[in-house]
């Protein structure tokens, strides 16, 4: 055979010898997978991880009560030894259930303690508590468990533990029975035997067999008895034929029995029976009074008796009556209603008329009505309504001349409109409406602060008309002083106060309400300003919004800009601003004004406003209400500023100020802090 691995010799042929892939490792490798390596490879890693969680799990005790139950954990592995489970950090779920408790499923948490013990409490079910009271058909009511209860006898479902049933029963006293309830479904009685709320009375009468009424009420027992009474008070009355009625009040206690001394009935000369319509007149009987029909007396017989009937709104009924003896006689008599007009005139002529709650058409014209009183209503929308009562005299017209206001009207009429306070503060009535606070970006001297911003005012307020002076405040704080300026005196009693701080002034407001019997509008805590509450009526500082309104609103114009109007310099002596008589002691004065007062003047110098309220503009820029912020613009009803803040509102120019920014109504300013050229003055809600 020729060698394929040698060449040719010269001349020979070259043959093609086919290939063939030389035996190597294949079988060898598919020896290395097979099934029983790859479950040892398994059986490895299983034991590896079990060591792993072995030596990383932590110890975990379940103490569930009632044990023995029966436990689930779920949520991740859990391997249990005994009574402890081997767990890893995290999230489970536990479910436990036992024979008598509610199923528990409780999520728990694994944390890095190698041991750890989580209790874990089931809740027994209800008893079936059985309630045996004596006598039956008695109420029984759980209370705290939705009124659980029902009539005796009766089984309920009760929550496990102690608990209280209250029992009651007519003619019975009412009872309260404690027990303890052992859950699980177990069956359990409670027995509770109420007492009687009455007592046997016996009541010896000669001749026996007399009816016997308790608090007009026919007894169910003739006399002697005994008679079952109910504890307390009574009337009694016993009466028989042809005898006069005995009458007494007794006293019943529960349980003792009583026996009256031995009543001899007084044989009746007559009896008589009287009944009248309408029902409910008074009856005398020889000028004494005898009660009301209908009713009985007895009257000595043979002699003839003076008897009235009468009753209000009707005529009284005279007679005279004859019995003879052991006669019993039946009389009705019928009272005639007395009648008066009454003479009604209204404006506006289309009012209603209403009577006793009876519509009577228009309120205008003559009305014939019985001589008792009589509720008159006259009404119409829109307008207060007036109610008078009414008492017709016989022969006589009543006249009723009403002028309805119209509801604004009534409520500005129930209030005062100006009002004084112990300290001597005059407040005046406002009645607001919508104001445009702020101030456009083209005007001159406007500040960031200034958002232009609709506001609308619906509640009635009070306003000081001056601003809160020197002696005021010191019947509040005694060592209080405003001090000087420039060598200037600002502490005389008739000058505001100036360098007290917000709170000093809030607190001031809430004193004068104390002394005024109001509600304090701030609440305090330890001498310090925490909040207030807008419904109640007493006194507060004014809201920037009230404060805005009642300086720069004027009917049917825009909204002041300078308290004197629009342009500059102000009136002569118009109010108390930075002016000539301070040019040595601010820094800007208006030039070409002189009120002659270089620091604050007294209250009540310069002219008020339109509204009466004086230096709103001027003299002490003044503290409100509310705390400060940069308004968004938004509409608002009734603002009381921000909830909480570090600062307060300062509004209105003082004698410190001269320049543009300061002295316009709509600039705004903020503090904490007592300034010398800054007071207050007080407000209030009128309703």
């Amino acid at each position: 055979m020729t060698d394929p691995t040698q060449p040719a010799a010269d001349g020979g042929q070259i043959a093609a010898v086919r290939f063939r892939p030389t035996p190597t490792a294949t079988a060898k490798r598919r020896a290395g997978l097979s099934p029983w390596r790859v479950v040892a490879l398994v059986a490895v890693a299983i034991v590896v991880w079990f060591i792993w969680f072995i030596f990383t799990a932590k110890s975990v005790r379940l103490e569930v009560t009632p044990a023995p139950a029966r436990v689930d954990v779920s949520g991740g592995f859990a391997f249990q030894l005994g009574d402890v489970y081997l767990m890893r950090e995290g999230d489970y779920r536990v479910r436990a259930t036992a024979e008598g408790y509610v199923d528990l499923s409780q999520r728990i948490g694994i944390g890095s303690d190698r041991n750890q013990t989580i209790p874990l409490t089931m809740t027994p079910l209800p008893g079936r508590v059985t309630f045996a009271i004596d006598p039956p058909g008695a109420t029984v009511v759980v209370p705290g468990l939705d009124d659980l209860g029902g009539t005796a006898p009766i089984t309920l479902l009760v929550p496990a533990g102690p608990q209280m049933a209250h029992v009651t029963h007519p003619r019975y006293e009412d009872g309260v029975v404690e027990f303890d309830v052992q859950g699980r479904d177990l069956a359990q009685t409670v027995n509770l035997e109420l007492l009687p709320n009455w007592a046997d009375i016996t009541i010896p009468t000669t001749p026996s067999g007399a009816e016997v009424r308790i608090d007009d009420e026919p007894a169910e027992v003739a006399t002697p008895g005994p008679i079952p009474v109910v504890a307390g008070e009574h009337r009694v009355v016993v009466s028989l034929p042809g005898y006069k009625p005995w009458r007494d009040i007794i006293f019943v206690e529960a349980r003792q029995a009583v026996t009256l001394p031995p009543i001899v009935l007084d044989k009746a000369d007559g009896v008589l029976a009287i009944k009248s319509s309408p029902a409910g007149a008074g009856v005398t009987v020889a000028g004494v009074y005898a009660g009301a029909t209908p009713l009985e007396v007895g009257l000595d017989a043979d002699q003839a008796r003076a008897l009235s009937v009468f009753k209000v709104g009707y005529a009284p009924r005279n007679l005279s009556i004859e019995l003879a003896s052991g006669q019993r006689r039946t009389i009705d008599v019928t009272l005639t209603a007395l009648t008066g007009d009454l003479s009604v005139e209204t404006r506006p002529e289309s009012a209603e008329l209403w009577i006793n709650n009876e519509y009577r058409g228009v309120a205008t014209g003559v009305f014939t009505l019985r001589a008792v009183p009589h509720i008159v209503e006259i009404k119409k929308e829109g307008y207060a309504g007036f109610t008078k009562t009414v008492v017709p005299q016989p022969g006589f017209t009543q006249e009723l001349n009403v002028q309805l206001l119209t509801l604004e009207e009534a409520r500005m009429a129930r209030l005062k409109q100006v009002r004084t306070t112990g300290q001597g503060h005059e407040l005046v009535l406002l009645s607001p409406g919508s104001i445009r606070m702020g101030a456009s970006r083209r005007e001159p001297g406007r500040r960031a602060n200034e958002v232009l911003r609709d506001v609308d005012l619906t509640r009635l307020f009070y306003l000081s008309r001056h601003e809160v002076t020197n002696g005021q405040f010191r019947a509040f704080a005694k060592g209080h002083s405003s001090g000087q300026f420039d060598n200037r005196d600002l502490d005389t009693d008739n000058q505001p106060v100036v360098g007290v701080s917000w709170q000093e002034a809030a607190l001031y407001c809430n004193w004068l309400s104390d002394q005024d019997g109001l509600e304090a509008f701030y609440r305090e805590e330890f001498g310090k300003i925490v909040g207030f509450n807008p419904t109640v009526l007493g006194y507060r500082l004014p809201t920037e919004a009230e404060w805005a309104w009642s300086a720069r609103h004027i009917d049917g114009a825009v909204p002041l800009r300078f308290p004197w109007g629009d342009q500059l310099p102000p009136p002569d002596k118009h109010g108390n601003y930075a002016d000539l008589s301070a040019s040595h002691t601010v820094g800007r004065i208006i030039f070409g004004y002189n009120d002659n007062y270089i620091t604050s003047a007294p209250v009540g110098t310069f002219p008020p406003n339109d509204k009466g309220v004086y230096d709103l503009g001027g003299n002490v820029a003044e503290w409100v209400h509310d705390f400060y912020e940069i308004p968004d613009g938004t509409a608002v009803a009734d603002p009381l500023g921000p909830e909480k803040g570090e600062y307060h509102v300062i509004r209105g120019a003082s004698w410190m100020h001269g320049t543009v920014p300061d002295l316009r109504l709509s600039g705004r300013d903020y503090g904490t802090d007592g300034r010398p050229d800054v007071g207050f003055r007080i407000a209030r809600f009128a309703e």
